[in-house]
């Protein structure tokens, strides 16, 4: 499927695997028919500098600038700077690379002056040959909060510092109530010209609901005329990276497919489940489409993109599922 030349699909998206399907999206749909609204619960503070992990790495990754290895940040990087920095007894436990450097100290300052992150997305975007419109989620923040057995942490905290080892009880948005979605997030997604709207195989729990977590946004998604497709994290009750089973194992929720389901109940018109989880697909009651996720390479993004295009296109010609408010 390739879309007509005013035709485009919308992606909600967090980091790597979210990523890996975008990408896989944008090289098959073409350039300029692929908006992405990234998940900025998990921006923060560190050593004076406003980073953006998510959003770093879709934009890295729509550039060709990823590095495969790790998953995240630039490829070919350099750490003379966090070597120094831990010489110094800075605070290293979270890396930034010399080259992703750069990336940090301009968006501080944009933000400094009182410009809005997504015209800085905009402009970075443009400067790295990236021809997608790459939108955080707000201009706002908000921040994603892990309540665990140890108390309170901030994400990257929870993430990186601590390695998700911490048990998780509960996960909140600091300032999401107050928050508004990205302009053209919104326009986006009521636009006539959007085909599609995909829920990328990203960590629901941290990745996507910060997104839900804008009224204006969540509202927008349920009245939103193109089908809406979600892609699960999950391929034989594990996820293929992060701590998703981990975490739905800590609230009691088991890690399947069906679960994914239940958890978008009432926003989605259907769910794109791997072959490994096929038994799950009678338990769940709406459309469901069974192909292989699991993306180890660029020619497994494009076959999955391909499949997601193919699903929504036959849900826009079906009745659509009646979508309903998330309890």
């Amino acid at each position: 499927m390739s879309a007509p030349a005013s035709a485009r699909v919308v992606a909600l998206c967090g980091g790597v695997g979210g990523a890996k399907l975008a990408l896989g999206l944008y090289r098959v749909l073409g350039p300029d028919a692929l908006t992405v609204i990234v998940n900025t619960g998990d921006d923060f503070e560190h050593l004076g500098l406003h980073v953006s992990p998510d959003l770093d790495t879709v934009l890295y990754t729509l550039a060709g600038r990823a590095d495969r290895e790790r998953g995240w940040g630039r490829a070919d990087e350099s750490w003379n700077f966090m070597s120094a920095l831990a010489e110094l007894g800075g605070e290293d436990w979270f890396r930034l690379g010399d080259r992703d450097l750069a990336l940090h100290v301009l968006r501080t300052r944009w933000l400094r002056q009182g410009k809005p992150l997504s015209g800085f997305m905009a402009e970075a975007a443009r400067r790295l040959g990236v021809r997608a419109l790459i939108l955080p989620m707000s201009d706002d923040p908000v921040r994603t909060m892990i309540d665990t057995a140890g108390g309170v942490l901030p994400f990257q905290r929870y993430f990186v510092e601590c390695r998700c080892e911490p048990a998780v009880r509960g996960i909140f948005f600091e300032g999401a109530t107050m928050a508004r979605a990205a302009g053209e997030a919104i326009a986006a997604l009521h636009s006539p010209q959007t085909e599609a709207i995909v829920i990328c195989p990203s960590n629901p729990y941290l990745s996507i609901d910060p997104i839900l977590a804008l009224s204006d946004l969540h509202t927008a998604l349920q009245a939103a005329p193109a089908p809406i497709v979600a892609v699960s994290p999950i391929i034989g009750g594990q996820a293929v990276k992060g701590p998703t089973a981990k975490i739905m194992a800590e609230l009691g929720i088991e890690a399947s497919s069906a679960a994914i389901a239940a958890h978008y109940d009432g926003l989605m018109d259907g769910l794109l489940i791997d072959e490994n989880d096929s038994t799950d697909a009678p338990t769940i009651d709406l459309a469901v489409e069974v192909a292989p996720t699991l993306m180890l390479d660029l020619a497994d993004r494009e076959a999955l993109a391909r499949r997601v295009l193919g699903f929504a296109r036959r849900l826009a010609t079906s009745k659509p599922t009646q979508r309903r408010a998330i309890a």
